[in-house]
């Protein structure tokens, strides 16, 4: 039956009225703090990092953003090289928590560069990571945006049983623990990283990570073997693993 252009009309504008009233997804924001292994590489730091915009180094939030729903914008601020500490005292925390607000979620992902012996960046697991992680949660709080905590990834590095080794010591068991006391969400990427290392195998995971043969890149003419870094699988895989986590905790 054909359709007189009057009706076509009229049903139009029945079907732009209905769709007034269905529920419209609201959008949701992510803000996420964190280091290397979370940030983003733009061609300009891919180009200076090894001599090549090919260069493979990824972050896991990098390769989050298409697998997030439509409705969900992400403003990934996590910086390389960057602790608890210097992620704060360099500036970049005021930009963020001045740009969070109510309903928002800031993901929260440090430990590794904790470690590093500098004064700039170093804490201690128990005192100053710990107070630096609640100062993060309570600002978010106080925002009344919502906080999740996440544990840093596991490096490539296998036991002689084919596990893989703690080598960020207490500052994985600290996030936990501040997790429960502070009663706020936590996605264990330590723990799903290390399961997902272990599932590769100690030779098949090597693909997972920034390991490059010698001749490729000018300014890496023996290669590279970086067992910290992910490549661009490994930033897809985590963050795969990642949004299986959230969606368990009911947040996406």
């Amino acid at each position: 039956m054909r359709l007189t252009k009057i009706t076509r009309i009229m049903l139009a504008g029945m079907g732009l009225l209905l769709c007034s009233f269905l529920p419209q997804q609201k959008k949701v924001r992510i803000f996420s703090i964190g280091d290397s292994t979370m940030c983003d590489y733009d061609e300009k730091y891919l180009t200076g990092f090894g001599g090549d915009s090919l260069y493979p180094i990824r972050g896991w939030m990098q390769m989050a953003r298409p697998l997030f729903p439509s409705y969900v914008e992400v403003h990934n601020a996590a910086r390389s090289g960057r602790s608890s500490k210097s992620f704060r005292t360099e500036g970049h925390w005021q930009k963020v928590i001045d740009s969070v607000q109510q309903g928002d979620y800031v993901f929260i992902m440090f430990g590794p560069n904790d470690q590093k012996p500098d004064t700039a960046r170093h804490t201690d697991p128990h005192t100053t990571f710990r107070q630096n992680l609640m100062n993060y949660v309570n600002e978010v709080k106080a925002k009344k945006a919502r906080p999740v905590l996440f544990t840093c990834l596991v490096r490539r590095k296998f036991d002689n049983n084919g596990k893989i080794e703690n080598t960020h010591g207490n500052y994985v068991s600290v996030v936990r623990e501040l997790a429960a006391d502070m009663k706020v969400p936590l996605v264990d990427l330590n723990k799903k990283s290390a399961e997902l290392l272990e599932e590769y195998g100690p030779e098949a995971s090597v693909k997972l990570f920034v390991h490059i043969q010698p001749g490729i890149f000018p300014k890496l003419p023996k290669g590279k073997k970086d067992d910290t870094h992910l490549s661009e699988l490994g930033a897809t895989k985590v963050a795969e693993t990642a949004l299986r986590e959230l969606k368990n905790l009911g947040i996406f």
